[in-house]
C-alpha cells in the first residue's frame, strides 16, 4: 500500500510539472511569435521608409552642386562687420582625380568596412554598444562614411534619437542610389575640415597650398586626421597633434591592408610644409566661444545663412589686445575678459596670438587664482558678521598642520579688515576660513559662479583650486551689481537672411547672492586693496575695486577688478604652469587692467563706490525674542551645505526669501546663507553672550611637516 500511495505521488508530481512546462513553453512560443512579428512590421517599415527616402533623394549631379554649410557675419555691438564665417570650397575632384592615398586614410580612419556594409554598420554598433555595457560607459559614435554624408548633405548635428534615425534611413537611401564609388567622391568632396574648409581639395589649398591631385601620403594622413577634431587637429593650430593624429591613421592604414608596413619606416612629417595664416586676430577667441552656443539659441537648426550681432566692442578688443601682448613677460601668455554692469561681454582675449595658438585660455583653461580667491573668504566673513573695521590678528597660525606664511615673512599684529585684506594677509584668511569653515568658503564660490572642482583643505583660502579666468570675473561683476547674479552673455540677436529676427537675447532672472550690505563691505575692502594696497598698479584716476593674486613660484599671476560698470580679469603664465621670473597679480596682470580700462570707461562718467554698511537690525542689536520667539516665528532649517531655509509652514515657501521681501518693519534683513558659528548658535541652541571668536594663538603654534596636498601652497601669494 506504501509503494501504491509512493507511485500516485509521483505519478501527480510528474503531471504538476509537465503542465508547469508546458505553460512555460506556450508562453515563450507566443514570445517568439510576437518578437518575429514585431520584427516583421519593423522590417517593413523600414523597407518603406528607405524605399521612399531613395526615390524622393536628389540626383548624383544635384548633390554635386549643393553646398552645405553656412555663411555667417559676424557683427559688433554697433552693427560693424567684425568678421564673416562660412564655406570655402576648393575644386570638385572626380572619383578618379582623387588620389588612391587619399581614399585609402579616409576609409581606414572613419570607416574600414566601408566596402562591405549597406550604409549602416551593425558589426561596428555592436561592437560599441559590448564595450559601453562592458566599460560602464555611453555609447561611443559609429556612424559610416555613408552616415557621415548623409547628416552632412541632409541633416543638422543635433545629437537626437530622431536625427539617428533619419540619419540611418537616409544612409540606406543613398547605398540603394548610388555606388560606393560615387558616395566616397561625394564625401570627400563635402565632409568639413575645419577652418571654413569644406572638401579635400580646400583643404589642401588651406594647409599645404597646392591642389588635392597632389597630396602624398603625409599630407592624407593629416587631412584624413582631421575629420574627427578639425579644430583640435589643425595643422595651423597644434602641428604635433596634427602629426601625432597622421600616425593614428598611418597605423589604422596599416592594420586593415591600405598599406604596405614597409612604407611606414619612410613616413616623414618634416616634408610636409604647412601653408602660414595671416590676418587673425584676437577676435576669433571669442567668436569660437559665441558661435557654437547658436546650436541651443536656435534649436531647429538651418543652413541659411545669417547675421550674428554680439556684444563686442572694437574698440575695446582692441585695447584688449594691446593691453595682454604690451604687458605679458616673455614665454608666457594672457588672457582677459571683460564684462558690462549686465553681462554681455565686451572684450575677450584668449591669448597672446590666435595663428599661433587658438587654445582660449579665457573660457577653458584652469588655473590657481592666488588670492584672487580671497574674495570668496572676505564675503563668507563679511556675511558672518564681521565688518571692514573689525580687528584681527596677523600673526602665526598653524591649521590642520598647515602653516601658511604671508609675502616677506612679516606679521603686522592686531590690524582691521580691511587692511588684512588689502595687504593680502595669508594668516588673516586662513584664521578666517577656519573659523566659518572651508566648506562654507566653498559655498560662497559656487553661489558666485566658479563651476570647477573646489578643494576644502585649508590652503583652499589661498587659492588652491582652479579656476576660469570667465568665471572669476563673472564672480567680481557680481559684487560690482551689489551682490546680484551676473551671466555672462555674447549673442545680442541673429537675423535670417530676409532680415527676420530668429533670436533676441532675454535678460535672465537676477538672484540676490549676498546682501547689499555684504556687496558693500566687500567693496570696501577691494576698493582700499587698489588704493593703498596691493594692486596700486591698477589705478586709472577714478574709483577702482578688485584684487591681485599670485601663486607659488610666480606660475600664476592676477588682477580682478571693476570700475564705472565694467568688470575685468586679466591673468598671465605659462601653458606648461612654469615659473614666470618676476610675475605678479600686482605687475603686469594690474598694469593690463590699469591700460586696458582706461580706453573702456573713458566715455562712461565716474562713479563712486557705495561702501556704506546698512547692517541689519539682527546684527546690530541682537534679541533673545528674535531668536526664542514662538515656533510658528522660527525663520530657518539649516540643510546640509549650512544655507538657511525657510520651513514649509501654511501659506510659506520652501525656500528662503529674498532679502528684498522682508517685513521692514520687523528687521532690515534677515541672517543670510552660510551664518557663522556664533549666529547658529545662537539661534538653534540658544543665546551664548560668552562666546567670541576664535583667534589665532598669541604664540605661534609648533610648527609641523604640511600633508602633499598642501605643501605647495605654503609660499607666499599676493
Amino acid at each position: 500500500m506504501a509503494t501504491g500511495r509512493g507511485s500516485r505521488s509521483r505519478k501527480v508530481s510528474k503531471g504538476k510539472g509537465a503542465k508547469r512546462s508546458g505553460a512555460l513553453w506556450r508562453w515563450t512560443k507566443r514570445l517568439l511569435v510576437l518578437g518575429f512579428v514585431a520584427a516583421g512590421l519593423g522590417a517593413v517599415a523600414l523597407f518603406t521608409a528607405v524605399y521612399f527616402a531613395a526615390q524622393e533623394m536628389p540626383g548624383f549631379d544635384q548633390l554635386k552642386s549643393s553646398q552645405n554649410g553656412q555663411t555667417i557675419v559676424v557683427r559688433a555691438r554697433d552693427g560693424t562687420e567684425i568678421v564673416e564665417l562660412g564655406p570655402s570650397y576648393g575644386e570638385w575632384l572626380d572619383a578618379n582625380e582623387i588620389p588612391e592615398v587619399m581614399k585609402h586614410a579616409m576609409v581606414s580612419v572613419e570607416d574600414h568596412r566601408f566596402y562591405s556594409h549597406i550604409g549602416i554598420d551593425p558589426m561596428g554598433l555592436a561592437r560599441a554598444v559590448y564595450n559601453a555595457v562592458k566599460q560602464e560607459r555611453g555609447v561611443s559614435a559609429t556612424s559610416t562614411i555613408t552616415q557621415q554624408l548623409a547628416r552632412n548633405v541632409f541633416l543638422n548635428s543635433n545629437r537626437t534619437l530622431d536625427r539617428k534615425a533619419r540619419e540611418a534611413v537616409l544612409a540606406l537611401a543613398l547605398e540603394w542610389n548610388f555606388s560606393k564609388e560615387q558616395i566616397l567622391e561625394l564625401y570627400l568632396n563635402k565632409v568639413y575640415f575645419g577652418g571654413g574648409a569644406y572638401g579635400i581639395d580646400s583643404a589642401s589649398r588651406k594647409f599645404f597650398s597646392h591642389s588635392a591631385r597632389e597630396l602624398n601620403l603625409e599630407e592624407a594622413a593629416i587631412i584624413a586626421g582631421l575629420v574627427k577634431a578639425p579644430s583640435r587637429y589643425s595643422p595651423t593650430a597644434d602641428a604635433q597633434a596634427a602629426v601625432d593624429r597622421a600616425r593614428v591613421v598611418i597605423g589604422q592604414m596599416v592594420a586593415y591592408g591600405d598599406l604596405d608596413p614597409a612604407r611606414v619606416p619612410q613616413f616623414d612629417t618634416s616634408i610636409v610644409h604647412v601653408r602660414e595664416e595671416a590676418g587673425q586676430n584676437s577676435i576669433r577667441y571669442f567668436t569660437d566661444w559665441a558661435l557654437p552656443q547658436l546650436d541651443m539659441l536656435l534649436p531647429n537648426g538651418s543652413n541659411e545663412p545669417i547675421d550674428v550681432w554680439t556684444t563686442i566692442d572694437i574698440g575695446m578688443q582692441q585695447a584688449a589686445t594691446a593691453a595682454v601682448k604690451s604687458n605679458v613677460p616673455n614665454g608666457a601668455q594672457g588672457a582677459l575678459v571683460s564684462l558690462d554692469r549686465d553681462g554681455a561681454i565686451l572684450a575677450m582675449v584668449g591669448g597672446t596670438d590666435y595663428v599661433t595658438s587658438n587654445y582660449n585660455r579665457a573660457t577653458e583653461a584652469r588655473r590657481q587664482p592666488g588670492s584672487a580667491w580671497k574674495l570668496f573668504v572676505y564675503l563668507t566673513a563679511l556675511e558672518g558678521g564681521y565688518r571692514p573695521d573689525d580687528t584681527v590678528h596677523d600673526q602665526p597660525v598653524t591649521i590642520d598642520g598647515w602653516s601658511p606664511r604671508n609675502s616677506g615673512g612679516t606679521y603686522a599684529g592686531a590690524i582691521d579688515v580691511r587692511s588684512a585684506f588689502a595687504y593680502s594677509k595669508n594668516t588673516v584668511a586662513a584664521s578666517l576660513g577656519y573659523e566659518f569653515g572651508f566648506s562654507n568658503v566653498a559655498s560662497m564660490a559656487r553661489r558666485f559662479g566658479i563651476t570647477t572642482p573646489i578643494s576644502t583643505l585649508p590652503a583652499m583660502v589661498l587659492g588652491a583650486s582652479e579656476v576660469r579666468v570667465i568665471d572669476l570675473t563673472r564672480a567680481f561683476a557680481a559684487v560690482a551689481a551689489k551682490g546680484q547674479s551676473i551671466e555672462p552673455y555674447g549673442i545680442i540677436r541673429v537675423t535670417g537672411a530676409d532680415g527676420r529676427e530668429l533670436y533676441r537675447h532675454e535678460e535672465p532672472r537676477s538672484y540676490q547672492l549676498v546682501p547689499d550690505y555684504v556687496a558693500a563691505g566687500i567693496t570696501d575692502l577691494l576698493q582700499t586693496a587698489v588704493a593703498t594696497g596691493t594692486g596700486r598698479a591698477a589705478q586709472i584716476g577714478r574709483p577702482v575695486a578688485g584684487k591681485t593674486g599670485t601663486t607659488s613660484s610666480n606660475k600664476d599671476g592676477w588682477f580682478v577688478g571693476f570700475s564705472s560698470g565694467i568688470t575685468t580679469g586679466v591673468w598671465m603664465g605659462r601653458d606648461d604652469a612654469k615659473r614666470v621670473a618676476g610675475l605678479s597679480g600686482g605687475r603686469a596682470p594690474a598694469s593690463a587692467f590699469a591700460s586696458y580700462m582706461r580706453y573702456a570707461v573713458k566715455d562712461r562718467p565716474v562713479e563712486q563706490f557705495d561702501t556704506d554698511l546698512q547692517l541689519p537690525e539682527w546684527q546690530l542689536e541682537p534679541d533673545d525674542e528674535y531668536y526664542y520667539g514662538e515656533d510658528a516665528d522660527y525663520y530657518y532649517y539649516i540643510d546640509e551645505n549650512g544655507n538657511l531655509i525657510e520651513p514649509d509652514r501654511p501659506g510659506g515657501r520652501e525656500q528662503a526669501p529674498s532679502f528684498d521681501e522682508l517685513d521692514p518693519a520687523g528687521m532690515d534683513r534677515d541672517p543670510p546663507p552660510a551664518a557663522n558659528d556664533s549666529f547658529l548658535d545662537r539661534a538653534i541652541n540658544g543665546l551664548n553672550p560668552g562666546r567670541e571668536r576664535p583667534e589665532a594663538p598669541d604664540q605661534p603654534a609648533a610648527p609641523s611637516a604640511p600633508s602633499p596636498a598642501d605643501r605647495r601652497y605654503q609660499q607666499p601669494a599676493n
